[in-house]
């Protein structure tokens, strides 16, 4: 019996690739199937044993890479994707396989086939370059936005900061002008470099750019004050404020 986990957000992808691998290997047994980020992790915490994963790139809440940032994954993985230039380059590099949507067959059994003449060194192998392709994955330079009726770049050293309200989020930019994001907070969390922005609480990513000073607040919290004006004060949690000061004298 192979055991095998899929992780992936779209509930048609999943049903297809459960049925593709029913068909071109009959003793596959499916663990489970994930959709998120977060359940990923929580999922491998539990060191679930596992011979392959199937996993989707780009997941609801951000880059399916941000797993490996939070838990070690020892199984081989099989990467599933769309589109996206960097891993594809990546893993032709690193022979790590991936499928490209939509998923046939013929590129489920190629890619079973694979995993099947690998030895256990080999396995051991092909995920800690897995795990170093995910580590080394470059960030997020320029988001594209609607303005109006056109799609705008938006590079990210023009945002001061990012708020999310009633589950909408706003870029904020240094020239006092903003855009909608088509992205939540823990999603853009995971493309942008940790030395420029802060995750500051639930509400808020800051730019380092954008702090103009820090004031202590109630509780042992902070109250970062930006050079611009926000919807609402921006205060660090204590469990954040160590990270904070950290992240400032970088």
């Amino acid at each position: 019996m192979i055991r095998v986990v899929i992780i992936e957000d779209e509930t048609a992808a999943a049903q297809n690739l459960t049925a593709i691998l029913h068909k071109v290997c009959p003793d596959i047994e499916i663990v489970d199937t994930l959709d998120t980020v977060v359940d990923s992790v929580e999922f491998f915490r539990t060191k679930p044993e596992l011979d392959l994963v199937f996993m989707d790139i780009h997941l609801a809440d951000g880059a399916s890479f941000r797993i490996f940032d939070n838990v070690e994954v020892a199984t081989p993985i099989i990467f599933t994707t769309a589109y996206d230039q960097y891993a594809i380059e990546a893993f032709k590099v690193n022979s790590i396989d991936y499928l490209l949507k939509p998923i046939n067959e013929e590129g489920v059994k190629r890619a079973i086939n694979k995993w099947q003449h690998l030895t256990s060194i080999e396995r051991q192998e092909y995920s800690e370059r897995v795990s170093e392709v995910a580590q080394n994955r470059p960030k997020e330079q320029t988001f594209l936005v609607h303005f109006r009726d056109k799609i705008i770049p938006l590079k990210i050293e023009d945002i001061a900061f990012f708020h999310t309200f009633e589950e909408r989020v706003t870029a904020y930019c240094h020239s006092g002008d903003k855009y909608l994001i088509d992205q939540t907070l823990e999603a853009l969390q995971s493309k942008l470099p940790s030395e420029e922005f802060f995750r500051a609480n639930r509400q808020f990513i800051i730019s380092r750019k954008a702090v103009q000073d820090i004031s202590v607040w109630f509780g042992s919290r902070l109250s970062a004050n930006l050079t611009l004006e926000t919807p609402e004060r921006i205060v660090i949690p204590k469990a954040r404020v160590h990270d904070f000061k950290a992240w400032l004298k970088r």
